[in-house]
């Protein structure tokens, strides 16, 4: 790729890779920038943001001076080290980028630091590098001074660590920024470290020793390959299902076990549009899924491990239900929604939101997500426990009692609250999984209540969600609008996949909310529901779940033929944003976990089906 950004600086979405280490995950651009990172955790402030505001947001770039300049950026087979590479006919260079996960309890050097480790392979190149942190979303000064030379930036804000940058290169101040220019001939490298201070050396100063580095770096490289190696998935698309799941697992937390939705915030669904939304917390909607498609790869301890969080939230009401919508990766509920004034926004779009106003909502569908996860976990796994059982049935009780009410739905509308199908469909699939569950595993239960309400739903859902002149599922009660969250009725086992009412459905979605292998939620111009101005791309999970309903109801050559061109619209390394636009380019916060989740379950039925194995038994 030759230079990639625009005018003004932007560099676009798809044009980066991510490191993380299961805590936080920075964005590496195509031609050698940082330009994001959230600091020292996923929902932290941010520390660089020049992905938000090439001028104001803060990056760390090293740059190479070299005429006729390509780069092409790749990960390391079966890792999340990312290696970025400076080609032209005077000169070959590549940065290798990671954020060290250490296999032993011993705390080495650098455990929690981004590590870039540079290596020129063929002639001799001139390097320009500068770090320029701006701490609490560019809202915060800092001071920097270099000590033995080292440099050490310490936030105005109380709220930010202090950060230090160590090098194998001599570094200058320019400012509050750190600088340096260098030259290496072919076979010299250099090394770079950005990150948390030493608590144990306050002034942050240590001896970057490279011994540690290259120990750090096999010990990173090991993990991931090990860790993707216990994945049973050895079908068709094993490339990409191993992509997507080692960005999965990038976006668990290694401390409490929780996933993310995605690392970022405020990426635009429209350029220029107010779709702009904080995702860097955990669903229990998209965990839920999450948690499915480990199983599916056979992952089970980011399963066990999410299932002992979800434990930790049962027993928290929420404000409109016993569950929240979504928390901070370790249970913090509250997310409150702030605009900020100090970024710009990606390519100008406004307003630029942390936090996400939504977790106050009512969303009855994340009940029957959740208990379809505790289901498919005690299958798996271990059983649930006596007191895990009891506060699900505390949760079923409510459930009872408010599984019909008008709320905000999947898509979190702001339009106010309807009866939205997806919402009444995953209440029957929370009842039905209770009841599997207690008689699978001899429980204590009101079942009979329970099927009483899981067959009101059944008979609620074909009687008022079924729109006999569309010949289809509807939107919401009462509506003549689609949308494509009903592409999730087979798939939670809902409705065959053949039956007459499902078939015109898939029929009806593919006319109206299809482009080739596009699909978009719905219709939010000519029926604006969710109370917001613009437009968006489609929604890319959307697409893979349209696309694993085609091969459910035997349409299997059309099924692999769109899968293979959404194959197509990943970036440059495998990976998807939440939306892509009518060019192709992507929209929405990156790397999006709904998106890779269901890329992964249409790939293992999809495979399973082309090889005649698709028909398994109902679970």
């Amino acid at each position: 790729m030759a230079n990639t950004r625009n005018s003004a600086g932007f560099q676009s979405i798809e044009n980066y890779g991510v490191i993380g280490n299961m805590r936080s995950i920075a964005l590496v651009s195509v031609d050698g920038s940082i330009d994001f990172l959230c600091f020292p955790n996923f929902d932290s402030p941010s520390v660089f943001a020049a992905l938000l505001d090439p001028q104001r947001g803060g990056f760390l770039r090293i740059s190479a001076d070299i005429d006729d300049l390509h780069t092409k950026q790749l990960y390391l087979p079966d890792t999340n080290i990312l290696v970025t590479r400076f080609l032209s006919e005077s000169g070959v260079a590549e940065i290798t980028d990671f954020m060290p996960v250490v296999e032993s309890k011993d705390k080495l050097p650098y455990g929690h630091h981004i590590l870039r480790m540079l290596r020129v392979i063929k002639g001799q190149i001139t390097f320009r590098m500068r770090c320029a942190p701006r701490f609490d979303y560019a809202r915060s000064g800092h001071t920097a001074h270099n000590e033995d030379g080292s440099i050490c930036f310490a936030p105005e804000s109380k709220d930010c660590p202090s950060l230090a940058l160590h090098a194998t290169f001599p570094i200058q101040l320019d400012g509050n920024d750190a600088t340096a220019t260098f030259t290496l001939r072919a076979g010299e490298t250099a090394t770079l470290a950005f990150g948390q201070i030493d608590e144990e050396d306050k002034t942050g100063v240590t001896i970057l020793d490279l011994a540690n580095v290259d120990e750090h770096f096999q010990q990173t490289y090991r993990f991931w390959r090990t860790w993707i190696s216990r994945s049973k998935y050895t079908g068709r698309w094993r490339e990409m299902v191993n992509r997507s799941a080692l960005m999965l697992k990038l976006l668990c937390s290694d401390e409490y076990g929780s996933l993310i939705a995605a690392p970022t915030f405020s990426l635009p669904e429209q350029v220029g549009g107010e779709r702009n939304w904080d995702y860097r917390y955990t669903w229990l909607r998209d965990s839920s899924f999450s948690l499915y498609a480990f199983m599916q790869l056979g992952f089970v301890e980011e399963a066990q491990a999410f299932t002992r969080w979800i434990r930790g939230r049962l027993h928290e009401d929420a404000e409109h239900g016993p569950l929240q919508v979504m928390y901070h990766p370790d249970g913090r509920q509250d997310l409150d929604e702030i605009i900020l004034e100090s970024l710009l926004g990606y390519k100008d779009s406004r307003p630029v939101r942390i936090g996400n106003g939504a977790y106050q909502q009512l969303q009855l569908d994340i009940y029957g997500e959740l208990i379809d996860a505790i289901y498919l976990a005690s299958k798996y796994g271990d059983g649930i426990s006596y007191d895990g059982w009891h506060d699900l049935q505390r949760i079923l009780d409510w459930l009872v009692k408010n599984w019909n009410r008008p709320d905000e739905g999947i898509w979190e509308v702001r339009g106010g609250r309807r009866e939205f199908l997806h919402s009444r469909l995953m209440c029957w699939v929370a009842f039905d999984r209770a009841i599997r569950l207690a008689g699978k595993r001899s429980l204590a239960a009101p079942i009979e209540k329970w099927r009483e309400i899981r067959d009101l739903i059944y008979e609620d859902i074909h009687t008022n969600f079924w729109n006999d002149d569309l010949k289809s599922f509807v939107q919401y009660k009462g509506s003549n609008t689609l949308d494509a969250s009903v592409l999730l009725m087979p798939l939670m086992r809902f409705i065959s996949p053949t039956d007459r009412r499902w078939l015109s459905t898939l029929e009806a979605i593919e006319t109206r909310l299809t482009e080739d292998s596009l699909v978009y939620r719905y219709d939010n111009i000519r029926s604006p529901v969710d109370g917001l101005r613009g437009g968006e791309g489609s929604f890319t999970a959307c697409s893979f779940w349209f696309i694993e309903c085609l091969a459910r109801s035997h349409q299997l050559e059309k099924a692999r033929l769109l899968f293979d061109k959404m194959l197509g619209y990943a970036n440059h390394v495998g990976l998807y944003s939440e939306q892509l636009g009518s060019s192709g380019e992507h929209l929405g916060n990156f790397p999006q976990a709904f998106t890779h989740l269901a890329l992964i379950s249409a790939a293992t039925f999809l495979d399973r089906a082309l090889s005649g194995h698709a028909h398994t038994p109902w679970r």
